[in-house]
């Protein structure tokens, strides 16, 4: 049997520590450690013979994660990722990456947006289930009356994320 060998590094960041996964050196999952159920479930169903392997090293990413922390809005723009999934929860993770640094959408706004207004609980299936955290940033989007709602962080992170980008 092939194995899918996935490639992992640690960062440590101010909201802790942080994975983030490659798939032949491309970007594909990011996460944070203490949410082992959440990406371990993920990566095993996109990878169903998934054999991790940590790497170490300053990568692009951990430069792009030290600017993102810094509060540069542009930390994340053109890296190269993998996110798999289907055609709608990429075109929902393709918009969710157009919500700029230090604003929010609301799981309704965004539904409308993707051209889907009736879809809104499709939509925050979609943003529940995007497998790379912060850097396609669905810790933006809030309930209809602003409330912090899902996020697989952790609400505390949410709210950490948001007030971190207010700019």
């Amino acid at each position: 049997m092939l194995q899918d060998l996935i490639s992992y590094s640690r960062y440590e960041s101010p909201i802790g520590q942080i994975l983030s996964f490659y798939n032949d050196n491309i970007l594909c999952h990011l996460d944070f450690t203490d949410c082992q159920d959440r990406w371990g479930k993920l990566l095993n169903r996109r990878f169903p013979n998934l054999l991790l392997e940590e790497i170490s090293g300053l990568s692009d990413l951990d430069m792009r994660l030290d600017d993102y922390f810094s509060k540069s809005p542009t930390a994340f723009d053109d890296l190269v990722m993998d996110t798999g999934g289907t055609d709608f929860q990429k075109q929902v993770w393709a918009a969710l990456c157009k919500v700029p640094f230090g604003a929010k959408e609301t799981y309704s706004s965004m539904a409308s947006i993707i051209g889907k207004p009736k879809a809104v609980r499709a939509m925050a299936a979609a943003n529940a289930l995007n497998p790379i955290s912060i850097v396609i940033p669905c810790h933006r989007i809030v309930g209809k009356d602003g409330s912090l709602t899902g996020y697989g962080g952790g609400l505390e992170r949410k709210k950490t994320l948001l007030l971190h980008e207010q700019l």
